[in-house]
C-alpha cells in the first residue's frame, strides 16, 4: 500500500439518495486521497425529503463484511456511523476490541437529517460498550444530550467533538472536549443552505481520513471542518428537501 493512500473502513448504513452514509463516506474518503472500504449495517430507502424504508443487516453480516476487508487490506483508520440496532453494536464493539494502534471515529448517528430516528433507545445504550474503545466521538448537540450531555463526557477517557451546528446562533461553534474539560474550539458562521444532507458522515469520514495520513487529532478536525464548509458550498442543488453536499476541490 502506498503511504499516501491510507485504508479506511467505514461501518454504517446505505443511503439511497447519495447524500449520507456510506455513499457520503466513500466519496470524501476517495475525495481526500484514501482507499474507502465498508461495511454496510442497514438498507434505507431515502432521498431529500425523508427516509422511507430500512432494512438492517444482521450482525453476523456485518462483522463477516468487516473481516474480509482487515483479514486481506487492514486499514489504517476505522468511521462508525449508523449501527442500527444494539446487537449491530455489540458486535461492532466486540471486533473494536481486537484493533489496536488505529484511530477510531465514531458518529453516534441517532436521526437523520429529515427527522427519521436511526437508533432507538436501546441502541444508543448499547454506544457505551464502543465509546471507550474510539479515538474520538462526534455527536452534535442533540446526540450530545441524548448520551447524557457535557456531564457524561468525565466518565470517558475519550475526546468528544461536540459539533454545533444544530445550534441557534448564527456564529457556531465546535468543541473538543476530555475528560477535564474543553481542549479546543472553532468557530464559524453559519452557511445559509437546505443542502446540507451528510454533513455528519462527511466530517467524520473526513476526519477518520486525516487522522491515517497521520495528522494530529485537532489538525484533521480542522481540515475536516474546512472540507465540510467547502463541501456545502459547493452543493450541486439536488432534492426538493435536504439535498446532498457537493464534492470541493481538494
Amino acid at each position: 500500500m502506498k503511504a499516501d493512500c491510507p485504508r479506511v473502513l467505514s461501518i454504517a448504513g446505505s443511503d439511497s439518495g447519495g447524500g449520507a452514509g456510506i455513499q457520503a463516506d466513500i466519496r470524501t474518503i476517495t475525495n481526500l486521497g484514501g482507499h474507502a472500504m465498508t461495511a454496510i449495517t442497514a438498507v434505507t430507502a431515502q432521498n431529500s425529503a425523508g427516509v422511507t424504508a430500512v432494512e438492517l443487516m444482521t450482525p453476523d453480516m456485518v462483522l463477516a463484511q468487516i473481516w474480509a476487508v482487515m483479514d486481506d487490506f487492514d486499514a489504517d483508520a476505522i468511521k462508525i456511523g449508523m449501527l442500527g440496532s444494539p446487537e449491530i453494536a455489540l458486535a461492532v464493539a466486540g471486533f473494536l476490541k481486537s484493533v489496536r494502534n488505529k484511530p477510531v471515529i465514531l458518529d453516534p448517528v441517532m436521526v437523520a437529517t429529515s427527522g427519521a430516528t436511526l437508533a432507538d433507545e436501546r441502541t444508543i445504550a448499547a454506544f457505551e460498550k464502543i465509546i471507550p474503545l474510539s479515538s474520538l466521538v462526534t455527536p452534535n448537540l442533540y446526540e450530545m444530550d441524548r448520551l447524557g450531555g457535557d456531564g457524561a463526557i468525565s466518565g470517558y477517557q475519550v475526546p468528544f467533538l461536540v459539533k454545533g451546528g444544530h445550534g441557534p446562533d448564527e456564529i457556531l461553534v465546535d468543541r473538543l472536549v476530555g475528560a477535564d474539560g474543553e481542549i479546543e474550539r472553532w468557530e464559524g458562521r453559519r452557511i445559509d443552505t437546505r443542502h446540507n444532507h451528510g454533513t455528519g458522515c462527511t466530517l467524520s469520514s473526513a476526519i477518520a481520513t486525516y487522522l491515517a495520513q497521520g495528522y494530529e487529532l485537532a489538525a484533521a478536525i480542522g481540515k475536516a471542518r474546512n472540507y465540510v464548509r467547502a463541501s456545502l458550498e459547493a452543493a450541486p442543488g439536488f432534492g426538493a428537501g435536504h439535498g446532498p453536499m457537493g464534492v470541493p476541490k481538494t
